[in-house]
Formats: structure tokens, sequence, C-alpha cells
């Protein structure tokens, strides 16, 4: 099939893997699971050797984490997508993992169609960040020094090259909301919303969608504004 997304599994608990294996690709036609790792440093050797195109990565585990494969995977495979699927939602684990290259964060207790999708989604394009991670994460550097404006009466200057439209999709990218949910709340094509990112991230000189929602937070009172 040659739209079939290539995954591997990284999870120190066996069972959890082969069970999630098991489940991906039955209840899905387009999920092939390519290979499995036991810990952080199994799964740079397999990265290494075994082509995917999203990797599922666990945090917390033996001999080498989640957080420092990452590391290491995007330095050599910067265009492998990694997501963070996992238990914990510990701040550091958060910050540490976007900054060295993950592309998700999603935590254990969604549902096996929800993850499909997820899986579905950031192979288009899409961040896929839990609900919770998402609150985490921009509000982590609202306040610090690089996010805001220098002044406080007219914001950055990127502001004022907004069109309304622009400013309304960035109020929905700092709440955390993805490409689809955007489309469907501002009753556009998904595309469209595409088309809009890309406008935004050149008006701002940003072009991680991470950094992009920690900017519009600590801005939000600007963009707000008509």
């Amino acid at each position: 099939m040659e739209d079939q997304i290539g995954v591997m599994l990284v999870d120190d608990q066996r069972l959890f893997s082969e069970s999630l294996k098991t489940v991906l690709e039955s209840r899905s036609q387009d999920i092939k699971v390519v290979g499995i790792a036991m810990d952080g440093s199994e799964a740079v050797e397999l990265a290494r050797k075994t082509p995917s195109d999203i990797i599922l990565m666990d945090v917390r585990m033996p001999v080498m984490d989640g957080v420092q494969a990452t590391k290491i995977i995007h330095s050599e495979f910067p265009h492998r997508i990694i997501m963070m699927l996992t238990s914990f939602d510990d701040d550091e684990y958060i910050f540490e993992a976007f900054h060295n290259g993950a592309t998700g964060y999603l935590l254990k207790d969604i549902s096996v169609s929800e993850l499909i999708t997820s899986l579905r989604a950031i192979r288009a394009g899409s961040v896929l960040i839990s609900p919770m991670v998402a609150t985490k994460l921009t509000s982590r550097h609202a306040s610090s020094s690089e996010l805001v404006p220098e002044s406080s009466q007219t914001g950055p200057p990127w502001v004022k090259l907004l069109s309304s439209r622009e400013k309304s999709l960035l109020r929905y990218i700092a709440s955390g909301f993805d490409n689809k949910n955007i489309a469907a709340e501002l009753f556009i094509s998904e595309q469209t919303v595409k088309n809009y990112v890309g406008r935004v991230y050149t008006k701002i000189g940003v072009h991680n969608r991470i950094k992009v929602m920690q900017l519009a937070l600590a801005n939000i009172r600007y963009l707000e504004k008509e």
C-alpha cells in the first residue's frame, strides 16, 4: 500500500508493545509496525537499521530514556517523526522531549481509535499534544523574557502584519488546537488552514509549531485586538 504508515514502537513493557502492534494492525489497513525496541538505546540502533515514518516513544525506560533517544534519532534523522506515548506528563519530560525534536506528546489513556487517528494526522503534518500537556507546554514560558513583547502597548512587530483571520487562527493554536479542529471551528477546509498557518509562520519568522504556540499565548492580549 503506497500510503502505508510504518510505525516503530519503543516501550520497556513488551506485552504493551506486542498488544499495541496487534491492535493497530488489526484495526487499520494503513498502519504497519515495522519494529519494536525495549529501551532508548535499542531504539537508536533500530532507527539506524529500519526505516519508519513514525516512532512511538515511551519516556521512562532503562539503559536510555526516551527523551535522550529522541535527541539522538532526531539529530541523525531529522525528518523522522517521533511522537511520545507515555503515562507521564511531568513538565521536564514534556519540555525536553519537544526541545529534542519530538513532534507530539500523547498520554496512554487515549483510546486505540484516537491513537490511530493521531498517527494519520501527525503523518499529514499536524502536531499532536494531549490537552493537559498542551496547557503545561504553552504556560511554561508565557512570562519569559524572550516571549514577552518589548512594548506593552503595541505588542511585537509581527502582530501588525497579521490579518483578523490569522489572529483568530493563532488564538486557536495557542489553545492547542490542531489544523483539523481549527478548520471545524472556523468553517473552512483543512487545506485552507494549512495555507494560513504557512503565512503566519512566515510573518512571525518562526517555523516550529510549539514555539508559535508559546509566542501566541504570550501575546494573546494583542491577538484579541482587531
